[in-house]
């Protein structure tokens, strides 16, 4: 007895190690995950049946899946380790422009957990990677709307998550997690002028995909048209062609981390329920997150604004020409509530033999809920003017960001199936089907999470009685779609997951 709580303990300090050795990358690999900004499955097990994962015994993962289904699980202690790699191949196209590919096509997302069942409870740790989306395009594409500088994108969720889940003998079985959340996020974003003073509301603007608002704006507006209360000089800016692009950047271009961060929690409720010998039906809820802002210091907005030529010379505004200056404002900037969604699933696991096991899982994902606006709140710095000259004007002004993205609920239909070869070798296969939850008109070149299915493959081969190893590959065919912005998104994945489980 002393030599395994030895080994408990040793598995659970290893654990911990473990999460402060991988936090980090945890938080970082912002790939293109597949429903909307969730992987197709966790753990190799489920995402070689297309990702179903409710009723039945799938390891340490069940903590991202269905908590509950730690209670099928054989008594005695279990570790997995485990490498998600995702492999998106997205491309934007426009108009007269050479097409921009993403070199963001390569993600590595770690998992582990340990989890013991004694009696009839099953408990332990386990750590994680969510999602997000990532992209990065070249400084010389057309999405980098002439400034000159490289855009991105790099949103990362990973959990630290403390499960329970008990078994009853009349063949019910509960589960819950509480969850340690936190998100790390990067973005360089450019955007033409045109658009920047759409948002902006200036005469003959539409607004349609998104707002800037502040007391940034408002001195911009004196730039430009001047008014009451003003300090700056009307036409120092160019009031009928004031902007020739302007950018958002806040980023540490690392692939290990985001510049912005926050952290909360959530939590998960799972059921399972043996009908009889060969079917199992689950349930799981998982709540909306409870994140605080992602906040980043070091960001900095930049526009290229068309400045009159009198006043670069250090005169007054006179009309006669003007120059594009770039004007950056560095300060601190605020994701605002940026929350990952809620989450309902239901399925069943028929053992059809002792060979043959059949799944079969939906999932309904309220990203209505969380992805109405992507907002961002930025605060320039008071000493503004060591900056730049112009940029002095705007010192300690505040700039309020709305990019409309209106996501629609994703419903999740997934099938699979597993069959024993051998005593030691299983094969598996599956489809996990779904709908693109982001509208046309607002689908943003940085965050094209619009992959829809996905065919699922998957090993798994028994090393002895107490190792193991499962592989999933999963491939992603093509969608395309044609943005409100003219933009023409293409994305198509390529997926794997590896995993080896030792039981003690």
């Amino acid at each position: 007895m002393d030599h395994l709580n030895f080994r408990i303990r040793k598995a659970a300090a290893l654990l911990v190690i473990a999460f402060f050795l991988s936090s980090s990358f945890i938080a970082v690999p912002s790939a293109l995950a597949t429903n909307g900004m969730n992987l197709e499955g966790y753990g190799p097990v489920a995402a070689g049946m297309g990702g179903a994962s409710m009723a039945y015994d799938n390891g340490s993962a069940a903590v991202m899946n269905n908590p509950a289904t730690l209670s099928l699980m054989k008594p005695g202690n279990r570790l997995d380790v485990a490498l998600g790699f995702l492999g998106p191949n997205v491309s934007m196209s426009a108009t007269g422009a050479p097409d921009a590919d993403s070199s963001a096509d390569a993600f590595y997302m770690p998992a582990i957990g340990w989890i013991q069942k004694s009696g009839s409870t099953s408990y332990g740790i386990a750590l994680f990677a969510q999602g997000g989306m990532g992209t990065e395009f070249d400084a010389s594409s057309f999405l980098a709307a002439g400034s000159g500088d490289k855009v991105r994108s790099e949103v990362g969720v990973g959990r630290l998550l403390i499960p329970i889940a008990h078994e009853y003998s009349n063949g019910l079985g509960v589960g819950a997690t509480l969850d340690f959340v936190w998100a790390t996020m990067d973005l360089k974003m450019a955007m033409p002028g045109s658009m920047f003073m759409d948002m902006a509301g200036f005469p003959g603007s539409t607004q349609t995909f998104g707002t800037v608002s502040g007391s940034m704006m408002d001195a911009f507006g004196c730039a430009t048209m001047g008014g009451a209360g003003c300090t700056l000089p009307a036409g120092m800016i160019n009031p009928m062609d004031p902007v020739n692009w302007g950018r958002f950047d806040f980023s540490d271009d690392s692939a290990f981390s985001g510049k912005a961060k926050g952290t909360g929690f959530a939590g998960k409720l799972g059921g399972v329920y043996k009908v009889n010998s060969q079917l199992t039906l689950g349930a799981t809820y998982h709540s909306k997150t409870a994140l605080g802002d992602l906040e980043a210091t070091g960001a900095t907005v930049a526009f290229n604004a068309n400045v009159d030529n009198n006043v670069l010379a250090g005169g007054a505004p006179t009309g006669a020409g003007y120059t594009g200056v770039t004007i950056p404002i560095m300060g601190k900037i605020a994701i605002k509530d940026f929350q990952w969604p809620q989450t309902i699933g239901v399925g069943a696991a028929y053992h059809a033999s002792d060979k043959l096991v059949l799944v079969v899982d939906y999932k309904w994902i309220n990203w209505e809920s969380v992805m109405k606006n992507f907002q961002m709140t930025f605060t320039a710095d008071p000493a503004a003017s060591q900056y730049n000259q112009f940029a002095a004007a705007f010192g300690g002004t505040a700039l309020n960001a709305t990019l409309f993205q209106n996501w629609k609920d994703q419903n999740v239909f997934m099938l699979g199936a597993g069959y024993k070869a051998t005593d030691q070798f299983t094969v598996r296969g599956g489809l996990n089907i779904a709908n693109n939850p982001i509208p046309d008109t607002y689908l943003n070149s940085l965050f094209p999470a619009i992959i829809k299915n996905h065919v699922t493959l998957g090993c798994g081969y028994d090393i002895d009685k107490a190792q193991a190893v499962n592989l999933s590959l999963a491939y992603a065919p093509e969608v395309k779609v044609n943005a409100g912005s003219g933009i023409t998104n293409k994305h198509s994945q390529n997926n794997a997951q590896l995993m080896y489980s030792y039981r003690f």
